[in-house]
């Protein structure tokens, strides 16, 4: 192959990439608890347990209790229709 014709190919090659449109940014929902947590004033703390990762919610008050605990209790007419039958 000619140095003109190697050239060539690759500069077609070249103008398939994507390379001048941005990536899709996914984004995800924010998990509620934790939200919730921010808006009533709290502080998020995640600690490793041997379950996994855990929310800790801080609350201005001193009192510190799971994220979703937290949400559940506050929330607790919202989370009732969730229960099995």
């Amino acid at each position: 192959m000619t140095a003109g014709a190697s050239a060539l190919l690759i500069g077609g090659l070249a103008a398939c990439t994507d390379s001048h449109h941005p990536r899709e940014r996914r984004i995800g929902m924010a998990n509620p608890a934790s939200v919730y947590c921010q808006k009533i004033g709290g502080r998020l703390e995640m600690r490793q347990g041997p379950d996994g990762v855990r929310g800790i919610c801080h609350l201005p008050d001193g009192t510190s209790m799971d994220e979703w605990a937290l949400f559940r209790r506050d929330h607790a007419a919202l989370t009732k229709g969730d229960e099995p039958r």
